[in-house]
């Protein structure tokens, strides 16, 4: 019965590390201060949205894009991989701070900087592809789903949840999954580079 849900509770965990919803709180509340509970849901809205169609685009065109500059899946764990590195490492290291991105309260903040690259942004690109490529379409787009109505719900209620864990619980959980992040990207370089050298 278990292997049944295997694939979902393989691909959840990755996408869910990659979204990083808890982590978005603080910068969340900073972008919508001052902002009243109907301009906030339409910036839930929008951001939301957002995230789930690029996500969901690039996981459909990802693979042919690829394929059309010649690019394999091996030579993209390896890029991916080395990527969400870096991300995971600057993000992990003192004074690194999405915060950075979080300096605008205009109208389309829904879009930029929440929509992508807070909530889809490179990390959640290449994590995504990978999880295809490993677990297939319905595995992928299940885990995507909910993790995306994962992030609505936090920004839903994020008032609540920094009161709950504040707002130093939210940037300790925030490093725990940098971490697994760290380690998912070692994993996709490992893969990608056995791939190579054993085709």
């Amino acid at each position: 019965m278990l292997k049944v849900f295997e694939p979902y509770i393989l691909t959840f965990i990755p996408i869910f590390v990659a979204v990083d919803s808890i982590g978005n709180i603080p910068v969340f509340i900073s972008l919508v201060e001052g902002l009243n509970k109907k301009q906030r849901h339409k910036i839930i809205v929008d951001s939301v949205s957002t995230a789930t169609m690029l996500a969901v685009l690039f996981m459909f065109i990802g693979k042919w894009v690829l394929r059309f500059i010649g690019i394999t899946m091996y030579d993209f764990q390896v890029a991916g991989g080395i990527l969400l590195l870096v991300i995971a490492t600057r993000l992990l290291l003192p004074g690194s701070s999405k915060m950075l991105l979080a300096n605008s309260h205009d109208k389309g903040i829904g879009v930029f900087p929440l929509g992508t690259p807070l909530i889809t942004g490179p990390a959640v690109l290449t994590t995504t592809l990978m999880m295809l490529d490993s677990f297939g379409v319905a595995a992928t787009f299940v885990s995507l789903v909910l993790n995306m109505l994962i992030a609505w719900l936090t920004m839903a209620k994020a008032d609540i949840i920094l009161k709950l864990i504040g707002s130093s619980g939210s940037r300790a959980f925030s490093k725990i999954m940098y971490i697994l992040l760290a380690a998912i990207a070692v994993m996709m370089m490992r893969r990608g580079i056995m791939g190579i050298f054993i085709k």
